[in-house]
């Protein structure tokens, strides 16, 4: 396995150098930099290419821009980028808000490094790490009629199932006996279709209407 980029931003200095010197101990992971807030993400991020990480850890309670409104920016304009949220918040709302900015996993900082570690690694895999805790709110919070007016044809709704299991993109193509071009597209073409920023999205979809029972 390659080795992926990481930023951590938090504005409490001591803890962000902590974390920075846990992740640069995995083995496939290194720290960039790290940032004290949303609006240092954004004006490195416009620097230079090369700044652009795979991953940010991101806090959420921070002066300036917070987390959430960071996540927001990164999810709209650097889609690839995947953002977990490392924070001590750890209320419903707080949580929701995060995930529906476009955070594709979210943790509290009293996590085990074991555990960092496993979620770092399933988010460059799989593109979503969440905990049981996570599932469980993300499904009480969907609510709503079935969203009649999307026609989803054949092949979407076996992708779509398949995406909310633990399967990564390119076990769901050799599944489907396509390319793992053609998974990339199928999964594009629904998050533009279902308005969605991530997979997690596309979970919230699933379960939401009965296409994907946990």
């Amino acid at each position: 396995m390659k080795e992926f980029s990481v930023i951590v931003v938090d504005d409490h200095t001591l803890l962000s150098q902590a974390i920075q010197t846990m992740v640069n101990t995995f083995e496939n992971f290194k720290v960039l930099y790290t940032c004290k807030n949303g609006q240092e993400v954004i004006d490195q991020f416009s620097a230079s290419p090369k700044n652009i990480p795979n991953v940010v850890l991101m806090d959420i309670n921070m002066p300036i821009m917070n987390g959430i409104e960071a996540t927001e920016w990164i999810t709209k304009t650097h889609p690839n980028v995947n953002v977990m949220a490392l924070s001590v918040e750890d209320e419903d709302t707080t949580v929701l808000k995060m995930l529906k900015a476009g955070a594709v996993g979210y943790l509290l900082k009293d996590t085990e490094k074991s555990v960092l570690e496993k979620a770092l690694l399933e988010i460059v895999e799989n593109g979503f790490y969440h905990t049981k805790n996570v599932t469980s709110l993300l499904m009480k919070s969907i609510s709503g009629d079935i969203d009649e007016d999307i026609v989803l044809k054949k092949k979407e709704i076996i992708f779509l199932k398949l995406a909310c299991t633990e399967l990564t993109y390119k076990e769901v193509a050799d599944r489907m006996c396509l390319s793992p071009k053609t998974i990339d597209g199928y999964r594009n073409n629904l998050f533009v279709k279902l308005n969605v920023k991530n997979r997690i999205g596309l979970v919230m979809y699933a379960i939401k209407n009965k296409i994907y029972t946990p």
